[in-house]
């Protein structure tokens, strides 16, 4: 029932889209123009064969950015990050491929192209020694020449006026990264804004919650309610700022893209064992090839398995993943992607150390508060779709269908929050227990085009998409202890000296209270259109059209044997985005962007009618510039961000005098305004050094009000969760094959996260008592070092070298300590 109503939703979404190109096209250009368009971008002779393969410095390192041409003919194309290429549309025979690149001298290979079929080459590019620092410059990409699946235009993001970071293979690798935390110590301004049970990385940008509504893996939405693995991970791709247009109902920090490892057609793969501190062990795999003989289908599957302890006292976690992925080529010019993931994570849930009254408390660092058998289960299985068909080199149609299922069962004690722990650490701990289940449809449907019109080039997307979710609650009823006059009190503990109580054992039952089904819908359509008005101005302007229905909740209540119903809300609307690109050089852009995003908010006002939106404008200006053949990247943006609609709890009922207590109950209460800057440095200054650094300012507080006060907040007063300042650097040498430590390199980073508030919001009531709660900042230093011979490679790191503490918080609860000193190890073998 759920696919059938999705196709026959997903077929309004494209009725729409059609339209909007039909309009597009006839206020757009003029007959004549779209005439002389076509014949620009005429569909060539069918041809059959492909050439395709991969790149290499001396140093096997990808290279990027090579110029491969066939002799003779007018087919040219260039090298990606990873150091791939494919030329398509080769009638059977022999071709003279034309390798060239700044640093190098032209070379020439002769390849045979067989019928239906494909043709592998793999080449290590020759230079001598004067000129191989030239290469190793321009074969790795700098932050301005990427582009991006996520901002779905094919263009360099130097042609976007957008702050754009992508952590590529290579860093992901060598930083061992392990979870998300580590690899946005590499993104300057998104951050983790806590860690809930320790199960959950909250990220955050620009002041903005990175929701599951923000984050994507191989561009559809994808649910973040659990760490996600790392294992599969090609790069990570992270679009700051507004992008309402391209994806609807998202926060206004910026959106982040997971790309996992894709299938190859030639045979090999990879077999590790990671290893560290806390009793942690990791096997890996990692293998690829072709289907059949003529190459038309090549397969990828990798794996791991993961059991750890950790620096929490009684603290564990166990995981299963796995990722297959198959390739097809349907015909000359379509290509299918079939991706699989499935995850099963099952963890001890940790709370953290506990605070009282808003006070961070002096315990060790290890001391674990939770009862011993707590448990945070989770399942999630994620089917991905992606057909790719090129009309011609220049007209691309994508189309991509997912469909994901996330189940979790969490039961543990309650949270130990600041007001629940008296001044003497005694804590009667409760118990809390809660199972969802998630079934989540997407689908998107986009049109690239490049066009010209008279001396102008366009970049036109038209897409459409559509997104079903079905979420199952399942809420407990609380646990009754008769020992404690049926009150929630499970027992009672000190969180100084937990030794001073008796610590039960047992897994008390508690029966289903409850079970509410929610159902929403949204649909989406949007046309955009990169102009190139001259060879040094480009103009980006587009809109979209976004709708989001929650459809009526169904409430089973088991404990009373009745049903009942949420009523419906739904909202809309239109978001634009305009910017534009000045270049006075061809290594150098200034831009400004405008854009308007919606946020959907839950709850009702004190009269039971639901919330309109919040709307959210965003203006952008930056400057991206690239020095020295590229071997020095720096870009600065400013921004800011005004919400003319912050949703909050109600501090009273619908009499304005009686205080309210259910936090369903919220109001359109002010205006908050984000604003910052944000610095990108990326620099090769010699042979075998690269270096990445960054920094970020952000101040976001309340600055428009209903009332004196917004929920007790003043005018000016700053907003939780957000560092007013992030800092990262890092620096990472690879000795050359000359060197007599060839295969070695070392490296260096360090994060930097500024002071912060969790807490709770004052209110206006009189009986209320909440505060808020300052977290220190502080510098994490990692090393690292590693080895790599032929097939074999070490690799060794150790991270918070100097043992810093700090925490990260969940409003008063969830005060989870940063992690100290660890080691790791990998060990890998290439086949």
């Amino acid at each position: 029932m759920h696919c059938s109503l999705f196709a026959k939703n997903f077929l309004t979404v494209r009725k729409t889209l059609l339209i909007g190109f039909l309009a597009l096209s006839l206020t757009g250009f003029t007959q004549n123009e779209l005439a002389t368009a076509a014949k620009t971008v005429s569909l060539p002779e069918e041809q059959a064969g492909i050439i395709t393969g991969q790149l290499l410095t001396t140093d096997n390192l990808p290279a990027a950015d090579v110029t491969i041409g066939v002799k003779g003919l007018n087919k040219v194309t260039t090298t990606d990050e990873s150091g791939y290429f494919t030329i398509r549309g080769l009638k059977e025979g022999f071709y003279v491929l034309e390798i060239s690149m700044v640093g190098i001298k032209p070379m020439e290979k002769e390849v045979r192209v067989k019928k239906e079929g494909v043709t592998l080459i793999n080449l290590t590019l020759t230079e001598d020694a004067k000129q191989l620092s030239a290469v190793l410059v321009t074969t790795q990409r700098n932050l301005n020449d990427r582009t991006t699946a996520i901002g779905k235009l094919p263009v360099q993001t130097r042609d976007l006026p957008q702050a754009i970071t992508v952590i590529d293979k290579g860093i992901l690798e060598r930083q061992q990264v392990q979870s998300m935390s580590d690899a946005l110590q590499n993104v300057n301004g998104v951050y983790i804004m806590g860690a809930t049970g320790g199960y959950q990385e909250e990220i955050a940008a620009r002041g903005y919650s990175f929701g599951s509504n923000n984050t994507f893996k191989n561009g559809a939405r994808f649910n973040n309610g659990i760490r996600s693995e790392f294992s599969s991970v090609e790069k990570v791709e992270v679009l700051k700022g507004g992008n309402a247009i391209l994806y609807g109902n998202v926060g206004a920090g910026g959106v982040l893209n997971i790309v996992t490892k894709k299938p190859k057609f030639e045979q090999g793969g990879e077999i590790s064992f990671r290893t560290g501190s806390f009793d942690f062990y990791k096997p890996s795999f990692d293998i690829y090839g072709p289907l059949s003989e003529t190459s038309r289908a090549a397969y990828r599957l990798n794996g791991t398995y993961e059991k750890a302890g950790n620096f929490r006292d009684g603290v564990s976690s166990e995981r299963i993943y796995l990722n297959p992925s198959f390739l097809v080529r349907a015909g000359k010019k379509t290509d299918v992607l079939v991706e699989g993931d499935y995850l099963k994570d099952n963890r001890t849930p940790d709370f953290g150390v506990g605070a009282i009254n808003y006070t961070l408390v002096d315990v060790p660092r290890s001391r674990f508060l939770n009862v011993p058998w707590a448990y945070n289960n989770t399942q999630q299985y994620t089917a991905t779709a992606t057909v790719t068909h090129r009309f011609t080199e220049k007209i691309n149609l994508r189309a991509v269908g997912s469909n994901q299922n996330y189940n979790n069962e969490l039961f543990s004690t309650v949270r130990p929050g600041s007001l629940s722990i008296s001044s003497n650490g005694n804590w009667a701990r409760g118990l809390q227990k809660t199972r969802t289940a998630e079934d989540y449809y997407f689908a998107s449907l986009d049109l690239t085009a490049k066009l010209r019109t008279g001396s102008m080039e366009h970049t036109i997307l038209v897409g459409g998409d559509a997104d079903k979710y079905k979420t199952v609650a399942t809420a407990f009823a609380n646990y009754a202890n008769p020992a404690n006059g049926n009150r929630n009190i499970y027992d009672t503990i000190n969180i100084f000296n937990p030794a001073t109580f008796y610590k039960r054992g047992d897994i008390p039952f508690v029966a289903v209270d409850r079970i509410t089904t929610s159902p929403i819908v949204r649909y989406g359509a949007y046309v955009q259109d990169l102009i190139s008005v001259s060879e040094k101005l480009k103009l980006l302007a587009g809109i979209r059209y976004s709708y989001q229905s929650n459809q009526r909740a169904r409430v089973d209540s088991v404990a009373k044997n009745s049903i009942g119903f949420v009523a419906a809300t739904s909202a809309d609307a239109f978001s634009p985005r305009v910017g534009v690109v000045y270049q006075p050089l061809k290594t150098t852009s200034v831009f400004a962007s405008y854009t308007n995003s919606f946020s959907v908010n839950t709850g009702v006002d004190v009269f039971g009618q639901a919330l309109t939106p919040s709307i959210i404008d965003q203006v952008e200006v930056g400057v991206k510039n690239d020095f020295f053949n590229g071997a020095l990247t720096a870009n600065v943006t400013a921004y800011k961000i005004v919400n003319n609609n912050l949703a909050q709890t109600a501090l009273f009922q619908a009499d304005g005098t009686t205080p309210n207590t259910n936090s369903n109950v919220r109001e359109l209460s002010g205006e908050t305004t984000s604003k910052g800057i944000e610095v990108d440095l990326m620099t090769k200054p010699v042979k075998g050094f690269n270096v990445v650094a960054g920094y970020s300012y952000n101040d976001m507080r309340f600055t428009g009000v209903n009332g004196n006060t917004v929920n007790g907040n003043k005018l000016g007063d700053r907003l939780r969760y957000n560092p007013a300042h992030t800092a990262n650097a890092s620096v990472f040498y690879n000795f050359g094959k000359e060197s007599k430590l060839a295969g070695f390199y070392l490296g260096a980073g360090a994060f930097y996260v500024g002071d912060r508030l969790a807490g709770r919001n004052p209110t206006n009531s009189p009986t209320n008592t909440n505060k808020l709660m300052p977290l220190p900042n502080y510098t994490t230093v990692d090393v690292n070092a590693g080895y790599a011979l032929n097939k074999y490679a070490v690799r060794l790191k150790v991270s918070n070298l100097f043992d810093k503490l700090s925490y990260n918080a969940h409003d008063d609860n969830s005060i989870n300590p940063i992690a100290p000193r660890q080691f790791t190890a990998t060990f890998a073998y290439k086949f």
